[in-house]
């Protein structure tokens, strides 16, 4: 009988010391199984594998187009995130306290508080604050909902013009109406009560009933509840669905009665602008 000695193994591309009987499919380099990665088709190298990546440029557009509500989301995860911190500073932020909490007041909205040289960012902050989980709930729930309806058709940045000029309608509106003095307005709700008035007229100005529908009925209830139950900011309220009423005439006007594409910019800009000297000349 006939001996041969052992083949050689050609040693892996990465590593010299690794002796290998694998190789990669694609470019059929030597490759131990640490080089290597199961391809739909057989193991590529890690060059090959990062090679057949689309540039990075593709794949952010490509992650961007999949985020269909990232708006809306964004948003969400900010009033959640100020609930924590101000949770964290003290507990009773919950929802069972009697009284806000420092962190609460710091972010909190009232004339008094705004006449400080600096109080102008509660206009923006009160809107980030909620006194209670349940409070939190409801108002997320609503915004969740609704960015779900309006953040595709209006696109990213004008649903979020639109959403600040709400915010800043029910800061407005904060002041004007229970304003003085006392309480502490804080929630998304003035803001959510725009997007709920921009919905309704943008389904009425397209012939659709809006009190047939859930939005309709969704706002009739919170309005009813707005005016019956105390502690409920009822300026907030109104100054934020009068925004959005407004602005949804505009900015969700039909496709056959078109208005300026510059105009759905314009009209929620202008809005932000009014309601912050507004805001200014109330609190002045």
């Amino acid at each position: 009988m006939e001996s041969f000695p052992p083949p050689v193994l050609p040693a892996c591309y990465r590593h010299a010391d690794v002796a290998t009987g694998r190789s990669c499919t694609r470019c059929g380099r030597p490759a131990c199984a640490d080089c290597l990665s199961q391809a739909t088709v057989g193991s590529h190298c890690r060059d090959c594998v990062k090679a057949s990546r689309p540039p990075t440029t593709v794949r952010a557009r490509d992650w961007n187009a999949r985020q269909s509500n990232l708006v809306t989301t964004t948003l969400i995860a900010v009033n959640l995130a100020v609930f924590v911190w101000v949770l964290v500073g003290d507990s009773s932020s919950f929802g069972f306290g009697d009284r806000p909490g420092e962190r609460e007041i710091q972010l909190g909205l009232s004339r008094w508080l705004i006449s400080e040289p600096d109080g102008w960012y509660r206009l923006v902050s009160a809107g980030f604050l909620h006194f209670g989980i349940l409070h939190l709930a409801m108002n997320m729930i609503l915004l969740y909902q609704l960015g779900n309806m309006l953040e595709a058709p209006l696109g990213r940045a004008r649903f979020a013009l639109l959403y600040f000029a709400c915010l800043l309608g029910g800061s407005l509106g904060a002041l004007v109406i229970q304003g003085g003095g006392g309480g502490l307005h804080g929630g998304a709700s003035g803001a959510v009560f725009g997007l709920m008035g921009a919905t309704a007229v943008g389904m009425q100005r397209r012939g659709v009933n809006v009190f047939q529908t859930g939005i309709g009925a969704t706002l009739a209830i919170n309005l009813l509840l707005t005016f019956t139950i105390p502690g409920i900011s009822i300026g907030g309220h109104v100054g934020g669905v009068v925004t959005g009423a407004l602005l949804g005439t505009v900015m969700l006007a039909p496709s056959w009665r078109p208005l300026p594409v510059w105009a759905s910019w314009v009209a929620p800009i202008a809005a932000m602008v009014i309601a912050f000297l507004g805001s200014v000349s109330v609190a002045g």
